[in-house]
């Protein structure tokens, strides 16, 4: 039986209110005690911050409470999402079959190069009219390319679901094309530590740890991500490529139902308790609430310190974004590639807007001691507002929930929530809901 409790921890989870809290609470920190906030939550690059006492590291990494959230507890949040992915590729899957998976790949190159072109463009524009100080070097400024060409999986997704509906095959694209942007974006490296290819060649050992486990039919998740996880994990560290996707490569290998749930809920009692969904259920609720402290630790920039790199990124994101996904997916349409059924200009359109990215953490990588960090800051945080933006579009486009109003989406929800079990599975990921219809089977 569920009670009132329930009811609202499967709201606070299903909306991903811990990580719209984080925002606000980072926003209100950063702002009040700016000095006290980049102290705990900083990256350092000569700066004090706090670490752990005794000057713990891992290979020459200070354990931060910002390095702590960013190259390790999101492993856990894009595991989850691979996990989704290889379910909706899945027979029955909304993404399958594989064709339709190299169409969000089309709009991955569309989501990469649109937003970047427009970076480039507006940039020269801006400073060749003198909007930078003088001194500032145009090749400075282009090492931000990386700012507009991600996105923000778990901000993207809370929008998608108030926009599309909670099955929508549009989630599922979404979710792919975002999750193969960031692996792009993982590239972008910087001067002071180039990417060291070689080690990617631990990344692949772990993929064939992995693999032999599976072909030994290993049947619990524990041993693919004790053992090929930090394999995974530190070969990225070493090549100097962000470590959060490192699940991504051993996830895939875990054994899991063979037809997606989207589609086809309860497949008995082996699919319910295979690998991946006993992974995914260990790990979904501490990945929601651990979003509050992703939010926390990136999202908190000081208010005021808008300046012309503010207004190059917002170009590049909301102009873009949308031109870029939709032209790119529509050709790759055109030439033999499907979309995913429900999935048509408009909804590309309105995928373009839902997945304009908030890349916090990628200005900080680009300017890590540039006096424009805060100004692109501002620019990928300005941008989260076309969120709004993209519910309005959904509503005047007819796409999915677009018709009806926020305030009811949310009402639906929670009403639908009184008959699930707050236990089961995130719903602050894609397809939680069929999970949770899973275990009630």
């Amino acid at each position: 039986m569920n009670t009132p409790d329930k009811n609202l921890l499967h709201s606070l989870r299903e909306y991903s209110i811990p990580l719209v809290f984080g925002v606000i609470a980072a926003l209100v920190f950063a702002n009040v005690a700016p000095d006290t906030y980049h102290y705990l939550m900083g990256v350092g690059h000569g700066a004090a911050v706090w670490e752990f006492p005794g000057g713990l590291a891992l290979f020459g990494h200070h354990l931060t409470l910002n390095y702590l959230i960013n190259d390790i507890f999101m492993v856990f949040f894009f595991g989850i999402a691979a996990k989704q992915i290889v379910q909706a590729c899945s027979p029955g899957g909304n993404l399958h079959p594989i064709k339709r998976v190299v169409n969000p790949l089309f709009a991955t190159a569309g989501g990469v190069v649109g937003p970047i072109a427009v970076f480039f463009a507006a940039l020269a524009v801006a400073h060749n009219t003198g909007a930078f100080p003088g001194e500032t070097e145009l090749n400075q400024l282009q090492s931000g390319w990386a700012i507009p060409s991600g996105t923000n999986i778990a901000l993207a997704w809370v929008v998608a679901r108030v926009v599309f509906g909670r099955r929508h095959a549009a989630i599922d694209f979404l979710l792919l094309f975002a999750v193969a942007g960031v692996a792009v974006t993982m590239f972008h490296g910087n001067v002071a530590n180039p990417v060291q290819p070689q080690w990617l060649l631990m990344v692949a050992a772990a993929m064939v740890v992995a693999y032999g486990m599976r072909k030994a039919r290993v049947s619990s998740w524990v041993p693919y991500v004790a053992i090929a996880g930090p394999m995974a994990w530190s070969g990225l560290v070493l090549a100097n490529l962000h470590p959060a996707l490192a699940l991504v490569f051993v996830v895939p290998f875990l054994p899991g139902q063979n037809r997606d749930a989207g589609t086809h809920v309860g497949h008995g009692a082996h699919a319910s308790h295979s690998p991946q969904h006993a992974f995914e259920h260990r790990f979904a609720g501490f990945v929601d609430y651990g979003l509050f402290f992703f939010a926390l630790a990136n999202a908190g920039v000081q208010f005021g310190q808008i300046g012309p790199m503010t207004w190059v990124v917002v170009a590049a994101l909301v102009v873009g974004n949308p031109v870029g996904v939709s032209l790119f997916s529509y050709l790759g349409n055109k030439i033999g590639y499907p979309l995913p059924d429900r999935v048509g200009v408009r909804e590309l359109f309105t995928v373009g807007f839902v997945a304009v990215s908030v890349a916090l953490v990628a200005a900080s990588a680009a300017y890590p001691a540039s006096p424009v960090l805060v100004q692109a800051q501002m620019g990928a945080l300005l941008s989260g507002g076309v969120g709004i933006v993209a519910i309005v579009l959904g509503r005047n486009l007819g796409v999915g929930r677009g018709s009806s109003s926020v305030a009811s989406t949310v009402m639906s929800s929670v009403d639908t929530g009184a008959s699930q079990d707050v236990e089961e599975v995130s719903g602050a990921l894609p397809h939680a809901d069929e999970v949770r219809e899973r275990e009630a089977a």
